[in-house]
């Protein structure tokens, strides 16, 4: 069984932040840089809403509205849905699937202090590179 924990070592823990006043222009310009869908708005270092490319076609885009006008504030989801670096990669796809969330914060501690971002892509990798393992360990055992 592998958890969220293993991931971040992999990945890499960290994650890319704007601040709820920044422009949304800001935000996007932030993703493509750093070729991410979506990014943690802090504020006073807490963890405060997630923002992402689905809120600017949804929120800006579409309802005609000036990315270089637009507060990241007004188009952020500010009931933010995290998962414990503890919790099992499972665990993490059923909330995932479940909810219709392409990205998913991760915290640890019981302060639930921000550690990283999981993203559908992430958990797939990880799925094919344990499976890859097994076949390989499989593979050994069977021929000796």
């Amino acid at each position: 069984m592998e958890y969220i924990r293993q991931v971040l070592d992999v990945k890499g823990r960290g994650f890319w932040s704007v601040g709820p006043d920044d422009t949304v222009f800001a935000a996007i310009e932030l993703m493509a840089c750093k070729q991410v869908g979506a990014l943690l708005v802090i504020e006073d270092e807490q963890l405060i809403g997630i923002v992402s490319e689905r809120d600017y076609a949804r929120k800006v885009i579409l309802k005609h509205r000036a990315s270089r006008e637009t507060k990241v504030r007004e188009i952020m989801s500010d009931k933010v849905v995290c998962i414990h670096e503890c919790s099992t990669i499972n665990e993490c796809m059923t909330l995932m699937s479940g909810r219709g969330f392409r990205h998913l914060p991760v915290t640890e501690g019981e302060d639930n202090h921000p550690v990283g971002m999981i993203s559908t892509t992430d958990l797939v990798r990880s799925i094919i590179s344990n499976q890859k393992s097994e076949i390989e360990h499989l593979k050994h055992y069977i021929l000796g």
